[in-house]
This record gives C-alpha cells, sequence and structure tokens, in this order.
C-alpha cells in the first residue's frame, strides 16, 4: 500500500497530523519512496529490449562481471618488477611482460623500477635562482660539517647511487626507503671522516673513503633488510670549512712546494747515485783485471826465465848467443839501419862517413814557391 492512499503523510491523515493531535504542517508532501523505486524500473525496463528484460539484466550482470575479470591483466616494464600483494599481503613477484591477478580489492600489483639508478645527494641541494632561471647548487652545512679524527672540521659534499635489488624488502621492510639511505650514508659518512686525519682527507685518501663509506653503508642496509644495493659513494667536495679555507690554502701551497723540492732532490740523488756507483764498479773492474794481468805477467816471466835458465845450465854458449840475438833483433827491430862495409871504409873508395844514407827513405818536403825557386 502507498502511502499517498492515506492521506494526510506518512503517518496518516485528518488534523492531527503525524504525533496525535494539533495543527497539520503546511508545506510540500515528502517525496513517495515506491514512486521512486517504480520509476527507476521503468527507465530500466526502457533502457533494454523490450523482449529482454530479465535476460538484458543477466547479460549486463555478465559483462560486468568479465569487465571485472578482465581488469586483472597488467603489464610489468623491462626496467621493472611486479609485486602481488592479496588483499595487502605480499603474494609473488612478476616478471617483466604481460601477468595477471585477481582482480581489485582482491589482489593489487605495484612496479618498482629495479634497474633504475638512484641518486642522493647529501651536504647539497639544487635549488631553483629565479632571477637567473636556472639550477644552482646550495650548500647545506648540517649534513656536510664532520670532525676528523684528528679533531679538524671538513666540509664533505658527497653522492650516493643505489638501485633495488629485492622489491619484496624494499616495499615492506622499510617505510621510508629514501630518507634511511641518506640518514645510513651521512652516518656511514661521518664515521670513516671521524677515523682519519683532515690532510688524507683533504688529499689522496678520497678513493679508501669512498670505499669505506660504501661497504659500510651496504652492511648497515643489509642488516635493516631494505632491499637496496649501493652501486657507489662519490665525493664532490672536500674542503676546510668557509671560515679557514684561506688558512688551508696557503698551508696546501707550502705544502706543494716542500714535496716538489723534495722530489727534485731525491730525482737527482737518483741520477748521481746510480753514476756514482757505476764509476766505482768500473774503476774497480779495471783494477781487478790489472792485477790479475800483472800476476800473470809476472808469472809468464817468471816461468820463462826459469826454462831458459834450464837451457842455459844444458848450454852455456848457444844460450847465450841466441838470448844475444834475440835481444838485438827485440832491440833493432824498429829501428832504420845503416850497415856499412869496414873494408870500404878503410880502402878510401867507400862511403863518406857523414853522408846521411837514410834520408833518401823520406818523402820530400815541398815547401812553397820561394824554396823551389832556391832549389833551381
Amino acid at each position: 500500500m502507498s502511502w499517498k492512499n492515506q492521506g494526510g503523510g506518512p503517518w496518516g491523515n485528518g488534523p492531527k497530523g503525524p504525533w496525535g493531535t494539533g495543527p497539520q504542517s503546511s508545506g510540500p508532501n515528502p517525496p513517495d519512496i515506491e514512486d521512486l523505486i517504480r520509476r527507476s524500473q521503468d527507465r530500466l525496463r526502457h533502457m533494454l529490449p523490450g523482449s529482454m528484460g530479465t535476460k538484458g539484466a543477466i547479460l549486463v550482470v555478465a559483462l560486468v562481471v568479465a569487465g571485472w575479470l578482465l581488469s586483472g591483466f597488467y603489464r610489468v616494464e623491462p626496467d621493472e618488477q611486479g609485486v602481488v600483494l592479496r588483499f595487502g599481503k605480499f603474494v609473488q613477484l612478476t616478471q617483466p611482460g604481460l601477468n595477471y591477478h585477481l582482480p581489485y580489492p582482491i589482489e593489487t600489483v605495484v612496479t618498482p623500477k629495479v634497474t633504475r639508478v638512484n641518486r642522493i645527494d647529501i651536504g647539497m641541494r639544487l635549488a631553483e635562482d629565479t632571477r637567473r632561471n636556472a639550477a644552482v647548487l646550495r650548500d647545506v652545512p648540517e649534513e656536510s660539517l664532520m670532525l676528523t679524527g684528528d679533531e679538524n672540521i671538513v666540509d664533505v659534499d658527497f653522492a650516493v647511487f643505489w638501485v633495488i635489488n629485492n622489491a619484496e624488502h624494499y616495499l615492506f621492510n622499510v617505510q621510508n626507503p629514501e630518507g634511511t639511505i641518506k640518514a645510513v650514508a651521512e652516518s656511514a659518512m661521518r664515521e670513516v671522516v671521524g677515523r682519519n686525519n683532515i690532510q688524507p682527507i683533504l688529499t689522496g685518501a678520497r678513493q679508501t673513503i669512498e670505499q669505506g663509506v660504501h661497504d659500510l653503508m651496504q652492511r648497515t642496509l643489509d642488516s635493516y633488510g631494505a632491499g637496496v644495493r649501493i652501486t657507489q659513494v662519490q665525493m664532490q667536495k672536500v674542503d676546510p670549512p668557509a671560515q679557514v679555507i684561506d688558512a688551508f690554502r696557503d698551508v696546501q701551497a707550502a705544502r706543494a712546494d716542500a714535496e716538489r723540492a723534495q722530489n727534485e732532490a731525491q730525482t737527482y740523488a737518483n741520477r748521481v747515485i746510480p753514476e756514482a756507483r757505476g764509476e766505482s764498479a768500473r774503476i774497480d773492474n779495471a783494477a781487478q783485471a790489472y792485477r790479475e794481468r800483472t800476476v800473470v805477467e809476472a808469472r809468464g816471466q817468471a816461468d820463462r826465465f826459469l826454462k831458459i835458465y834450464d837451457e842455459y845450465v844444458k848450454a852455456k854458449d848457444v844460450t847465450r848467443e841466441r838470448m844475444y840475438l834475440e835481444t838485438m833483433e827485440r832491440v833493432l827491430g824498429g829501428v832504420d839501419k845503416v850497415i856499412v862495409d869496414q873494408g870500404a871504409t878503410r880502402s878510401g873508395n867507400g862511403v863518406v862517413p857523414v853522408l846521411p844514407l837514410n834520408e833518401p827513405r823520406r818523402a820530400p818536403v815541398t815547401t812553397g814557391p820561394q824554396t823551389q825557386g832556391a832549389t833551381r
């Protein structure tokens, strides 16, 4: 029975109104609910074919269910990994490509990028310069100022590069992964810098410090189960504080000059010392060779003398004559000799004794035109 058949509104008609005696309320009547339902049904019948009232409704429901089931298909990109959640609980990991999960709200999927290299800057920020319309690097001293092992302060700006290596741990073990990585990086850098003096940090120990921070960060994040892998720690700027940087630069320049002078002295020593050692070795070898030669020659002369003496004892005259001839041969062998027969000299028809018989052997010397004219 509809409300309008009763008259006077949903609680009856008459002057009593809905709650009993009293004047009837004025104004429009409230809407009829049955009438609204009936009108909605009529509109639905007009939308469907005339002969498919119930069947059409079933078809619409089937189409809705089919669309709901098809909504479970999803695509995972090559740089992503699918994480399927069933009522918010982890179920499985899916690989890149076309995959399927039970439609929402039963299952949902999250696709974090597991191959993208992420970067976190510590001690510096990129800020927009409205006047230049460009990005400028702004220093963050509360992150970059650190205490060294020798109680000095150093300003360190560095960047951390990382990737996701376990999507499940990355999504569920740490609430704020990027904030956690940043806090761990800052803590690790402060610890490594605190174990070193300021001089190696400013000069040649950067690679060692970067590797130490990398290893310490990876161990800490693995203990948290963060599901990330640190690929690189890169120190961008390492300077003393701005208040004392000029004094530090003067000290660095003085140390550089000292190292340069030391290197030059070392270079000179490396050149002179080997030369001196080589010369000493040469003199030593020459003396050794001279000693060996002299000893051998002396022994040879002694052996020769003994052999000649043995022969002299056996035949004195023959040995004496042979020794004389050998001595004269050795003495006169390199001297110009002129042999004059004594008989020719005595007869008076021989050679004049003052005639230089050895002069014809010498080549004539030409002294110029004056000498030739005088010769003529």
